[in-house]
């Protein structure tokens, strides 16, 4: 399953950078990327584990640039 996401208050490419890496390692994930102008991150993971995908990349986003939000 893909789905695209609007990222709410992210300042910093260096962290969206960080951000992406880190969603990358979490079990389950095809590919993530965030494009930082657009201000969108792109998820591709597999069906039966997206919401749980969805929730640790919400937790990890969360340590890199806490005034970030996924909105989902």
């Amino acid at each position: 399953m893909k789905k695209v996401f609007k990222l709410i208050d992210l300042d910093c490419a260096h962290c969206a950078q960080k951000m992406e890496d880190a969603i990358n390692k979490i079990n389950g994930v095809n590919k993530a990327t965030i494009n930082f102008m657009a201000m969108k991150l792109t998820v591709d993971a597999q069906d039966d584990l997206f919401e749980s995908v969805m929730d640790q990349a919400v937790k990890a986003c969360k340590k890199i640039e806490p005034d970030c939000t996924i909105q989902r």
